[in-house]
């Protein structure tokens, strides 16, 4: 029987903590959430491999949900620089281990999934693990949550071609939105600081993700 607990050391000293994620509070969420609750069980062997890693299934490749890399993840959630009493909305939370992560950091979150299968599989996840500050709620990506708006941070769970305005306009002064942009193989990872009624973003590392549904460019039109 597979060592998870050894497996989840492995994976955040030989993925996370290279990659410069050094905030004690990520690493102790990353060595205390067990990631193999939330793949299917035929893939619990490779809930901490370096992968974006399958949670769903579908008739095209492209449409298959995925949990991001951990390193990935860390990055963004680092970059995020998110406080106790902060509240967060968790775009494409999928089976909910991002949710349960931020859950250790944030004062509240919001955890968004449009695949209702996903959606109540993060629930009860959440729920075993006892993440009663994570609320998991059901609608489509791209238009956020606004219900429950305005949020400290914004976090994608995957990769868009497309500037995300909903979300964007659903963080507070001073709020911060990070999510990868570009389709892979490329792509960065940016994060985006709402100051007043603008919005400023920098790429912060490069990194490639799934894209999100919802969030792909329509086809541009050729002559």
């Amino acid at each position: 029987m597979m060592d998870f607990a050894a497996a989840r050391r492995m994976m955040v000293d030989g993925q996370v903590r290279t990659s410069d994620v050094n905030d004690p509070r990520i690493i102790a969420a990353m060595l205390e959430v067990p990631r193999e609750r939330f793949v299917p069980q035929p893939k619990a062997a490779l809930a901490y491999a370096d992968l974006d890693i399958p949670v769903s299934e579908a008739k095209s490749p492209a449409l298959v949900r995925r949990l991001l890399k951990p390193m990935v993840l860390a990055k963004l959630v680092q970059a995020a620089d998110i406080g106790k009493g902060e509240r967060v909305l968790d775009v494409g939370c999928a089976s909910g281990y991002s949710s349960a992560v931020l859950a250790r950091l944030a004062g509240s979150v919001i955890a968004l999934e449009e695949h209702s299968e996903l959606a109540q599989a993060a629930a009860e996840n959440l729920k075993a693990l006892e993440a009663a500050n994570v609320t998991v709620v059901s609608g489509p990506l791209i238009a956020g949550w606004p219900a429950t708006a305005p949020y400290d941070v914004v976090l994608l769970n995957g990769a868009t071609e497309i500037a995300p305005k909903a979300l964007l306009a659903q963080l507070k002064p001073g709020g911060r939105l990070l999510g990868i942009f570009g389709r892979a193989p490329g792509g960065k990872a940016m994060l985006y600081r709402a100051i007043g009624t603008d919005v400023s973003g920098r790429p912060i590392f490069d990194a490639a993700a799934p894209l999100l549904p919802g969030f792909v460019a329509p086809p541009a039109f050729v002559f």
